[in-house]
């Protein structure tokens, strides 16, 4: 078996156009992977191997690549920085053991950077930080690290520093090791010198060369006394104490560099053997107990000789079939092998095994522990299901996915696309949970619903492209959701007679608000047996199967409770149906008069301009009734965030363009669910109502 120590499974993730995939391709070129260097500007990467991503020149599926540097194996997962598929990044953080953190040496710490930092940080991820770019108009590594001090909020230990800036950027200097690495003009990465630090830095080096190894010291006790007394520790005591402190996520280890020019990814490469962890040295995944989702307090312990566990976290369709991306947590999975799938509580066997080099493919017999592989052909497997031994069930925590915002409706131009539109969101939705498909019973429409209006352009270009599907496409819809302001005390009686056994059921019930995005919750007081106990859950999925629809406008109702207080039954003629339709029949009397309200997701924003333009933007966002929370100020321009409802922010991008010339940037996710105001409200259900009435 393969020694685990020497694996190293990792992801780079950073801001859109912070340089992630050419960052992948670089680590591809000097490892010996592949032999001519791709380029997101002409659409040649190796990983972004989509339509799509070479005309945007953006990474929208984490594709994983495997290779080797100093006799180590390293699984690269390149993630996309796009906050519409941020899905691709919070799955990617959940299946590796660390990661390294992009930034642009101009840009600094972007928006994106700080959502998927917040990922990993709750992924609790160990990562490096790269500071790429730095061969950029207005690149400043000095700045963008007193950034990831302030804006993150994390500590880095600053390894290496750069030679000349912009235009003269030419090498780094190790900290460390006090040496100068300068790169020639030719572009390649192996055509480098070892030098003596340049003299008008040999200054700088010795100040965060102190910084280094005081940071790295305070990871062992004796080291850090002897230090005191003016002992300087051995290279490899400080290196063990760097990789202990990034372990435990004291610190990250910061580099800098161009990737697009190559300078500066040896010492990356070098960086991920040394300080990143191993799968052995990563906390074990807790095994949870599938009924309830709690933790059992059983891990899965990265070891070939326990029961196999493993988890699939994400499925792709490509030309040679559907491919399953499987983590291997502990054990050993072979070719043949026959395996059960815990969610579905099925057996499937492994047929084709490859390890993926992004769009090509080595087949494999077995893999082991800590591997990352791909098996073909996998038929009811989806995200986040749990693969073990069939003697030995388990299920790992599984992954949790933002619910989408916003929706539109399709159609296909001509009447046989209908089947094969079918055929293709099916593979589309096992391929992206964030994404999700429903129909309209009574219209018939299809409606997608996803994270953001990109995530849907790209999803009906993909539609379009890879799968010849040509679909008329609706107006962007807001997912509005329904609620109550009032607590009610109310009784309803379902009563009927006709020949025969009737239904009697009477219930007394309070209904009111619940707390902040909890749902429907239910609970019964009824003492004396008024309403037995064995019709209580006949009540509540009354109750239930109700929220769903709500009185205003039939959007799906939250945070409403209800509880039952009192009741009556008939001993020949009360059944669990008679109560059940009892509840539904309150639900409609009741909601009304407990003040039902209309609720709209409010889009947390972060908005990027340049100053002369922050005037405007405030403005303009004031007028889409957004509430503005912050403004940062940086080397380039200022950042600004608030909080705006969804139903105003469509086609923003091209109104912040223009205000900007171009210049500014946005992003923003799902932040809660807000009342309405009145106007809005009523503009909102008289359009629902008529689209009703059409129906």
């Amino acid at each position: 078996m393969a020694d685990l120590s020497k694996y190293r499974n990792i992801g780079i993730f950073a801001h859109v156009d912070a340089g992630k995939t050419t960052t992948t391709e670089r680590i591809l070129k000097l490892t010996g992977k592949i032999h001519k260097i791709g380029d997101t500007h002409d659409g040649s990467t190796t990983t972004d191997f989509m339509d799509q991503e070479a005309e945007r020149g953006i990474t929208i599926q984490s594709a994983a690549v495997s290779c080797f540097w100093n006799d180590h194996r390293l699984n690269v997962i390149d993630t996309p920085g796009h906050v519409d598929f941020t899905v691709e990044v919070y799955r990617s953080l959940k299946v590796l053991d660390g990661g390294i953190g992009v930034f642009c040496g101009s840009g600094g710490v972007e928006p994106q950077s700080e959502t998927n930092w917040r990922y990993a940080n709750e992924s609790e991820v160990a990562r490096l930080i790269f500071v790429n770019k730095l061969d950029r108009m207005g690149a400043d590594f000095y700045n963008v690290v007193d950034q990831v001090k302030s804006v993150l909020g994390a500590t880095p230990l600053v390894m290496t520093l750069p030679i000349g800036r912009e235009d003269d950027f030419v090498g780094v200097v190790d900290v460390l090791t006090r040496q100068a690495y300068v790169w020639d003009e030719s572009g390649q990465p192996e055509n480098y010198e070892i030098k003596e630090i340049p003299a008008d830095m040999v200054d700088d080096v010795e100040a965060y060369r102190e910084e280094l190894i005081e940071t790295a010291v305070e990871q062992d006790d004796d080291l850090m006394e002897a230090y005191m007394e003016g002992e300087e520790p051995s290279i490899e005591d400080i290196k063990r104490c760097i990789r202990k402190g990034t372990r435990d996520i004291a610190f990250f280890p910061t580099y800098c560099g161009s990737a697009y020019k190559n300078k500066g990814m040896q010492l990356i490469l070098d960086a991920v053997v040394d300080y990143l962890p191993a799968p052995t040295e990563v906390d074990p995944q807790p095994l949870t107990d599938p009924e309830t989702g709690e933790p059992t307090g059983e891990v899965a312990l990265v070891d070939e000789k326990e029961p196999l566990r493993a988890l699939a976290f994400k499925i792709m369709d490509d030309r040679f079939g559907a491919l399953t991306f499987i983590r291997i947590y502990s054990g050993v999975m072979k070719k043949g092998d026959t395996i059960l799938n815990s969610a579905t509580g099925k057996t499937e066997r492994i047929g084709r095994m490859v390890e993926m080099q992004a769009d090509d493919r080595n087949e494999l017999t077995s893999a082991q522990a800590g591997d990352i592989i791909a098996v073909v052909g996998m038929k009811n497997v989806q995200t986040g299901h749990t693969l073990c031994d069939v003697k030995h069930e388990c299920t790992l925590e599984p992954m949790i996915f933002p619910t989408p915002v916003i929706s539109i409706a399709v159609a296909p131009k001509d009447k046989g696309g209908s089947e094969k539109m079918g055929i293709a969101i099916g593979k589309m939705v096992a391929e992206d949970p964030s994404f999700q498909v429903e129909t309209d019973e009574d219209s018939g429409e299809t409606i997608l619903k996803g994270m953001g209006e990109l995530h849907l352009d790209i999803k009906v270009d993909i539609l379009k492209r890879t799968y010849g599907v040509d679909l008329v496409v609706g107006q962007p819809q807001v997912a509005y959701r329904e609620t109550i302001t009032q607590e009610i005390e109310d009784s309803y009686t379902h009563k009927k007679q006709s020949g025969g056994s009737g239904q009697f059921g009477k219930i007394d019930y309070r209904i009111k608000p619940g707390e902040p995005n909890s749902g429907f919750t239910f609970s019964s007081v009824v003492v004396g047996g008024n309403v037995p106990k064995e019709f209580w859950p006949a009540i509540e999925k009354g109750f239930a199967g109700m929220m769903d629809n709500g009185v205003l406008a039939g959007f799906p109702v939250l945070d409403v409770e209800v509880e039952l207080f009192d009741g009556g039954f008939h001993a020949v003629d009360s059944s669990a149906v008679a109560f059940e339709i009892a509840a539904k029949g309150a639900f409609r009397q009741s909601m009304p008069k407990a003040g039902a309200q209309l609720l709209e997701p409010i889009m947390h924003v972060d908005v990027f301009t340049p100053e002369d333009h922050v005037g405007d933007v405030i403005g303009d966002l004031n007028r889409r009734r957004g509430m503005i929370k912050d403004q940062m100020a940086g080397a380039t321009g200022v950042r600004i965030k608030g909080d705006v409802p969804l139903s105003e922010m469509f086609g923003y991008i091209g109104t912040l363009r223009t205000m900007t010339s171009g210049r500014g940037q946005f992003s923003m996710e799902f932040s809660h669910y807000a009342p309405c105001p009145a106007n809005v409200a009523e503009e909102v259900i008289a359009e629902q109502k008529e689209k009703n009435a059409k129906k």
